[in-house]
């Protein structure tokens, strides 16, 4: 099995309570996230392993949604959200590290999984100009957070 990815970081000015309620509660997604058109929550309870969900976004300048469950979970410290289309197994990690007294850092790594090997969208999507345009994706999702959490302290 093949597998690429990207990595993200952002410091966002809010303390990790606060940043892992804004990244967890799907409820509020469409509002935070501007790449985000639709969330249909698939599971009932709170964010926990298990937790299910079909998210919408506008990507590449077409609309797809995928169903997402998450697999590990740690608040307020760490989760991990899978999905999969088409044969790949999308994997994204969440870390969130205390940065000060009113600060976190936000790690989250985006990877594919494809059997046999990267190749088609996979290649393409996570290759070269794919894994920028990936990478401005997740940096675009975290700037909204820090904007939403820094406008409310601010």
């Amino acid at each position: 099995m093949s597998s690429r990815g990207v990595v993200v970081e952002r410091r966002i000015a809010a303390g990790q309570g606060a940043v892992w309620e804004a990244l967890t509660d799907l409820g509020s997604m469409e509002r935070v996230l501007s790449g985000v058109t639709r969330v249909e929550i698939l599971t009932e309870g709170g964010f926990e392993v298990g937790t299910r969900w079909r998210e919408t976004r506008r990507m590449f300048g077409k609309e797809a949604s995928e169903e997402m469950w998450v697999t590990a979970c740690e608040a307020p410290e760490r989760y991990v959200v899978e999905a999969e289309a088409q044969g790949t197994r999308y994997v994204s990690e969440w870390l969130l590290r205390t940065d000060g007294p009113a600060a976190t850092t936000v790690r989250m790594t985006f990877g594919a999984q494809v059997p046999g090997g990267a190749r088609g969208l996979l290649a393409k999507l996570l290759g070269g100009l794919g894994a920028r345009a990936v990478r401005r994706a997740i940096a675009k999702d975290l700037d909204d957070v820090a904007s939403t959490l820094e406008g409310r302290n601010g």
